[in-house]
């Protein structure tokens, strides 16, 4: 298998890209590095196209390095034919490349063996092979023998039939036949253990579908029940039309004697072998495949949640709620410092309302803070209500805003935060994160495990190595695509940089503190531990503001630092020029590209970047997304009415539709029919995104249940 033209005609994408970014990846190089300062050489492909690359380069690596092993293997048994060695050769897949493998893998003690060690191996010939002329049982006393305990002629066919059953469950191709027929035509049966029982998997009682046909939250869901023993699951596979076809395959012609003893060890091979593991290789191909369509939605979900724009400028105050240990606050400035820290005590079972007020107010006034920051957990309803109240009492313009509080808690109590905040508790850091996670989302949510952070569906059931490859690969294009300020980002943030490990981030860090802030990229290779390549990979992602270098504030690469000059010189500009705030209208000064990247010995594509950063340096992509809804106003569920026009934020998308928050502490359901009506969506991610704004109509409410039916539909 030639991997890299595989790799281009499943991409879609040219054979010279593919040989490019294969050898860029095998020298070293990092996936933001490559999709950002490699454009040329890849001719642009993005992050997500590298990584999809990177991980089927993987794959199709281990599969031809598990091919080698095959043949090996089946070598020194001295059964490698000419034939078998071009099947195994041409096998697209793992799952190929095992059931050629079978009849040679070796077993554990099998019915088949033994029946071979009792001299059996003759008479299962003569019947596969339909060349008995006299009854099977006749035929079959020739191989009685006491000895090899064989005591009766019905022992030695029943001997023979558990060899020919092993034969045909061991023949690749018939495995092939069963695998597709079943997944084609098979269907996934779900029954309740106890009809009686309440639990959430009630759809699934009594359930049937095409395998075909499930979605990937089902597979997952009827996972789960079955685990957590609420559900029988099984695979119901057209076995007539199985049997028929390994019939038409194995018997070649009619045999009055042999027929009936064939289609016996058939129908044995199918039942006790190869059915229960063909619904193994089903059940476990659908599930990774629902998995990997999770990961790739919780994926999305993590990225648009950690590329909302920053609230900047602003004096926070985070409030973590709570109902017997109260209500934690903390005050943090533009910068992201924590300048306060109290304790109130409005809901139950205190119900200090006044008091708790009187102190927020205080905070209001002393700290000049403009927005509140709100968690979404236990006591926000009423937390919410006391806020409300406040601001309609006092006279500073001050806003709020409800945030997704998922992970402050997994963060409070980390080893990070311990380090981070030693003299609070965890109260103060959680309502400490809640203020910063509005502040610069990015930043504060990197130093949570994505897993916590609540964007996804049945994360916890997945394949969590894969899983968290995956979200480590989202957080790091992410943290890049943004790029850090060397001197105040944390080395939580750090080591999510191309070419940074923990150990360097942390030793970054170190070096600022002891040598005070950087004042050059080439210091970094001051660094212990950071060397050449290291720097190659990380410095454009690097930003230092007020540095000798104008060009270290902006994401051109240090290695483009003679371009960059001989641009601006060529425009009739200086560093110090667009640093003052970029210099516009460089593009129409300098005339053809094609002609200027060839005269300045660099590719176009990085030449038009280089161009992009000089008229807007350091330009934040968050910036284009949709900001927060900023409230100062409370509604509840009884407030909403069929027919209602309300504006929400997208908080999470799954394969079914979308939650949107409104306002009520009840995220409401977009299910994926009302999403729009002017185009077929096969998944809610071609039309939302989380954090996108979002107009809805509310289509029905359900208080008991906790449940908000909405529409896109207008």
């Amino acid at each position: 298998m030639n991997i890299n033209e595989t790799l281009a005609q499943e991409l879609k994408i040219r054979v010279s890209q593919v040989d490019a970014a294969v050898k860029l990846i095998d020298e070293g190089n990092t996936i933001p590095f490559i999709a950002r300062y490699r454009k040329d050489v890849t001719d642009n492909l993005n992050d997500e196209q590298l990584r999809d690359l990177h991980e089927r380069l993987t794959y199709l690596r281990n599969l031809e390095e598990k091919k080698e092993q095959v043949m090996e293997s089946i070598r020194e048994q001295e059964k490698l034919t000419p034939e078998l060695e071009q099947k195994i050769l041409e096998a697209q897949t793992l799952v190929a490349v095992e059931d050629l493998y079978r009849p040679y893998r070796p077993k554990r003690r099998t019915r088949a063996m033994i029946a071979r060690e009792k001299g059996l191996d003759s008479l299962a010939e003569q019947i596969i092979k339909q060349k008995l002329d006299m009854p099977v049982l006749q035929a079959a006393t020739a191989y009685i023998s006491v000895e090899k305990g064989v005591e009766t002629a019905e022992e030695a066919v029943a001997g023979a039939q558990d060899i020919i059953a092993e034969q045909v469950s061991d023949e690749a191709g018939y495995r092939t036949y069963i695998r597709n027929t079943t997944m084609k035509e098979g269907e996934l049966v779900v029954k309740a253990k106890d009809a009686e029982a309440e639990s959430v998997y009630e759809t699934y009682y009594d359930f049937s579908s095409v395998l075909q046909k499930l979605a990937g939250h089902q597979i997952l869901a009827i996972n789960r029940g079955e685990k957590e023993k609420f559900l029988t699951v099984k695979i119901e596979a057209p076995e007539e039309k199985i049997l028929r076809y390994l019939k038409n395959h194995v018997m070649k012609k009619k045999n009055e004697f042999t027929d009936d003893v064939i289609e016996a060890a058939l129908e044995d091979g199918y039942q006790r072998l190869i059915a229960p593991a063909i619904e193994r290789e089903l059940r476990n191909e659908l599930t990774e495949q629902a998995e990997d369509g999770a990961i790739k939605v919780f994926g999305k979900n993590l990225e648009q949640l950690l590329m909302q724009p920053p609230i900047t400028g602003k004096v926070v105050l985070g409030w973590d709620p709570a109902f017997r240990t109260g209500c934690k606050l903390a005050v943090v400035d533009a910068t992201g410092k924590v300048l306060d820290t109290v304790v109130v005590y409005p809901t139950a079972p205190q119900f200090k309302v006044e008091e708790a007020k009187k102190t927020v107010h205080k905070l209001i006034q002393k700290y000049n803070i403009s927005l509140i920051s709100v968690g979404n957990g236990t006591a926000s309803r009423e937390s919410e209500q006391v806020i409300v109240e406040l601001l309609k009492e006092i006279p500073e313009n001050v806003q709020y805003i409800i945030v997704n509080e998922a992970g402050a808690s997994v963060y409070s109590a980390s080893k990070l935060a311990t380090e981070e905040f030693p003299q609070f508790d965890v109260g103060q850091r959680s309502a400490a994160s809640i203020a910063r996670r509005l502040q610069d989302p990015l930043a504060e949510l990197v130093k949570i495990d994505p897993k916590a952070i609540g964007v996804g569906q049945y994360q916890h059931d997945m394949n969590q190595k894969k899983l968290s490859e995956t979200l480590s690969g989202v957080v790091e294009d992410c943290v890049n695509k943004v790029g850090v300020d060397l001197n105040t980002a944390s080395a939580s943030l750090l080591e999510h940089i191309a070419g940074i490990t923990k150990a360097i981030a942390k030793n970054i860090v170190a070096y600022r503190e002891e040598n005070g802030r950087f004042t050059d990229r080439k210091q970094l290779l001051k660094v212990a531990k950071l060397g050449p390549k290291a720097y190659e990979q990380c410095a454009g992602f690097m930003r230092i503001s007020g540095g000798k270098n104008p060009l270290d504030a902006t994401s051109v690469h240090p290695e483009s630092y003679e371009v960059a000059k001989a641009v601006l010189e060529k425009a009739g500009y200086t560093s110090e020029d667009m640093a003052k705030g970029g210099v516009k209208g460089i593009k129409k000064k300098l005339g053809n590209p094609g002609k200027l990247a060839e005269e300045l010995h660099v590719g176009e594509l990085t030449l038009g970047d280089i161009i992009g950063e000089l008229e807007k340096p350091a330009r934040d992509p968050r910036d284009e997304m949709p900001k927060p809804i900023l409230r100062t106003d409370v509604m509840e569920m009884k407030d909403l009415t069929e027919g209602m026009v309300l504006k929400g934020t997208v908080r999470n998308v799954i394969d079914f539709g979308a939650f949107v928050d409104i306002g009520v502490h009840q995220d409401g359901l977009v299910h994926i029919s009302q999403l729009t009506d002017k185009k077929f969506v096969k998944h809610p991610l071609e039309v939302v995104s989380v954090g996108d704004i979002v107009d809805v109509k509310v289509m029905s409410v359900d208080p008991a249940k906790k449940r908000i039916q909405l529409s896109m539909i207008l």
